[in-house]
């Protein structure tokens, strides 16, 4: 793969599994310095009290053709955030891609519970780990990005701004955190663009993190088993694929043309021409829209 993002600096926080951690090894694959943040090391877990550890993500980054960098961070203390920043400056004097990937809400939310009888507690943690986060690493890193002009901005979201306004999404918490996220992105945008700056909001489709393989039994060779409970998964995606449409909007010279947008991993692999790992380009939204939500039977056929 072509190293067009060497000497470039990123930093992506929530790094430990799932699109995170593709998106840093992707972004390393094409040559970038990538700074992996999260609070599961190989001495603690969080409280997803999962595996998945940021060293090693990076050295899956490094693995790729990158440099990885772990760094353990709780993106909702201000301290922590602030070190960190303050130590890429005095490594790189620079930071050219933000992605804002932290969530760890997936033990949190109800998919049955209504407000009023949902934990309030929980609720409430949700709309921190996933709102809180990101507007705590946004104020410490944009004064680092903005130095160089060409900076970009990649919050993470679930659904697309146009998908999440007519359709409610599971739960009031998750439908308030998700929707958040892309107004973010949007804020940020307009902030940005004075100083040569992009942000965008994106989301990947059905994806096939390691939770939802657990979820469903399967591993990544025999994903496909799942079909047999849940039709629709046959259109899911590795968590490669949007890491792979973060790269392309890091090297595409042009990227302020997205600038404000809200995008989908299914819609840049058309534009810019990558694929997940099998070779294919699935389209979830769009097919979520016209075949799963319309209630036809699951049929992949031209969607991926």
């Amino acid at each position: 793969m072509e190293k067009d993002l060497a000497g470039k600096v990123a930093l992506v926080a929530g790094a430990t599994r799932g699109a995170g951690r593709q998106v840093a090894v992707q972004l390393g694959a094409r040559g970038a310095t990538v700074y992996a943040t999260g609070r599961t090391t190989r001495d603690k877990r969080s409280e997803m009290d999962r595996p998945e550890t940021i060293e090693e993500t990076a050295e899956l980054v490094t693995a790729a053709g990158g440099v990885g960098i772990a760094v353990p961070a709780d993106h909702l203390d201000a301290d922590q955030v602030r070190t960190l920043v303050e130590r890429i400056d005095t490594e790189h004097g620079r930071l050219d891609v933000l992605v804002n990937d932290i969530w760890g809400g997936e033990l949190l939310f109800s998919w049955d519970a209504k407000l009023w009888e949902h934990d309030l507690d929980k609720g409430l943690r949700i709309l921190r780990l996933a709102i809180d986060t990101h507007i705590v690493t946004s104020h410490f890193a944009l004064p680092l990005l903005i130095r160089t002009p060409g900076g970009l901005v990649v919050e993470m979201t679930d659904g697309t701004a146009e998908y999440n306004a007519g359709n409610y999404r599971v739960s009031f918490f998750y439908d308030l955190a998700k929707s958040s996220v892309l107004r973010m992105a949007f804020a940020q945008s307009k902030e940005l663009a004075p100083y040569g700056g992009t942000a965008v909001a994106l989301t990947p489709g059905w994806l096939r993190s390691e939770l939802m393989l657990e979820h469903y039994g399967v591993t990544e060779d025999n994903w496909r088993d799942a079909c047999t409970a849940e039709p629709h998964f046959a259109i899911s995606e590795t968590p490669a694929y949007v890491g792979r449409a973060v790269a392309a909007l890091a090297a595409d010279p042009d990227r302020s043309r997205w600038n404000g947008q809200s995008l989908s991993s299914g819609q840049l692999a058309q534009v810019y021409g990558f694929t997940d790992v099998d070779g294919s380009r699935p389209d979830a939204w769009r097919y979520v829209v016209e075949v799963q939500d319309a209630g036809k039977p699951a049929d992949v056929t031209g969607y991926r």
